[in-house]
């Protein structure tokens, strides 16, 4: 699971990656059929620079045969070279900021985290066959929650040409599916879905059917796993289903208690206090953006937290503040976080979700902060590697050239 949990960092050094394995398998097969060009490149010596080596009939290092060898291996060092450096470069800026403070524009899918989950369906029947000529709208709030916490649903069928429908919800039921392995007494519960603009719904008779399903008051207080909501429906005459899932934890591992701030060492350190119940492994995310709401950076924390009153670190790397330039002051928002349960389903327990702003920062100088590169253990061992690839390619281009 701590493998998972740090698929950021892995995303941040994708590009170098992918250069490594360019260059594993890509760089003799490129190099090769450069060679394949170098007879033209041999050819094209003219006959005065053929005249001026000592070529000697048969084989040897001055015979013609010889001159295309060396020709064809320093196109081959060359193509080598050049790849060596670029996948220097590529992992040298792919890990300039550390795992855990990331620009966003890496992770576009995480800008707006707490968006609706929406679909767009071919309508079917209980069945599974579809029902021609209708299309259902879904969307739901969440997958994962706990506690308290709460899910909102959404439905409405569109014909072929995207008109909606007056729709009749027939019944929509919400129940637990056991664990397979766990046997577990069966929990039922109806929800209520309705187009009246009250309660769930946004607006009245705008052909939308919403929904709310609340576990913990609903039955399922004692129940943690997936549960499931078939909602059965009729429109223009014709009957279909579908059906959500969610997957839910009564416990709340850890709640939140305030943020507080300090800029340390060049970065810009945001502390998330929290009361920790259960001790474990923690993931923690949250967004920046900068002073005019343009997204900036995503900030996580993944690490072992003991029982009791701790804080969670969030840094904004002093390099990333220096390079992308963001206005001050800089808006933390949009904070989820969840304590892994390895081995198990549920796989995680989730936090309260902090939706919107959740603090603003001070204004500081940019002299404050530091242009130092990210440093680790790790990563300098793997640029001194990439390194000695390039030194090893460009000593053989050197010698190559000097014959």
């Amino acid at each position: 699971m701590a493998r998972k949990a740090k698929a950021v960092w892995l995303g941040g050094a994708l590009v170098a990656l992918a250069a490594l394995g360019w260059y594993g398998f890509g760089a003799d097969s490129d190099a090769d059929a450069a060679v394949g060009s170098t007879r033209q490149l041999s050819a094209s010596l003219g006959p005065a620079q053929a005249a001026s080596q000592p070529v000697v009939a048969g084989s040897g290092p001055y015979s013609a045969a010889g001159l295309q060898s060396r020709q064809e291996q320093l196109v081959l060092w060359r193509g080598r070279y050049e790849r060596a450096e670029q996948i220097y470069a590529s992992y040298r800026d792919a890990t300039r900021y550390p795992y855990d403070s990331r620009p966003i524009a890496e992770h576009p899918d995480q800008v707006r985290p707490f968006a609706p989950i929406a679909e767009e369906l071919k309508l079917r029947n209980a069945n599974g066959e579809e029902v021609k000529g209708l299309r259902l709208r879904t969307s739901q709030e969440r997958v994962f929650l706990s506690g308290s916490e709460s899910v909102k649903f959404t439905v409405a069928v569109r014909d072929e040409n995207d008109r909606p429908l007056p729709l009749v919800i027939r019944n929509a039921r919400a129940q637990s599916i056991p664990d397979s392995r766990t046997p577990i007494q069966l929990v039922q519960t109806s929800v209520a879905f309705s187009d009246d603009g009250a309660s769930a719904d946004d607006a009245s008779g705008d052909g939308t059917y919403s929904g709310r399903l609340t576990p913990a008051s609903q039955g399922f207080q004692n129940f943690g796993g997936t549960i499931r909501l078939l909602v059965e429906l009729a429109a223009d005459g014709k009957q279909g289903v579908v059906h959500f899932d969610v997957v839910y934890v009564p416990d709340v591992p850890a709640t939140w208690t305030g943020v507080r701030e300090a800029l340390e060492a060049g970065s810009l350190n945001f502390y998330l206090k929290a009361q920790v119940r259960q001790a474990g492994r923690y993931v923690v995310s949250a967004r920046v953006d900068d002073a005019n709401d343009v997204p900036f950076a995503l900030l996580q924390f993944n690490d072992e937290v003991a029982a009791g009153s701790r804080e969670f670190k969030l840094q904004v790397f002093g390099a990333l503040v220096l390079d992308k330039s963001p206005a001050f002051p800089l808006r933390l928002r949009d904070v989820d976080g969840f304590l892994l349960i390895p081995d198990k389903f549920p796989d995680r327990s989730t936090m309260a979700r902090q939706a919107g702003v959740v603090h603003v920062s001070a204004s500081y100088p940019k002299s404050r902060f530091s242009p130092a590169e990210w440093s680790s253990e790790e990563r300098q061992r793997y640029l001194a590697e990439y390194g000695k690839d390039a030194e090893t390619a460009r000593r053989q281009v050197e010698e190559l050239s000097s014959r």
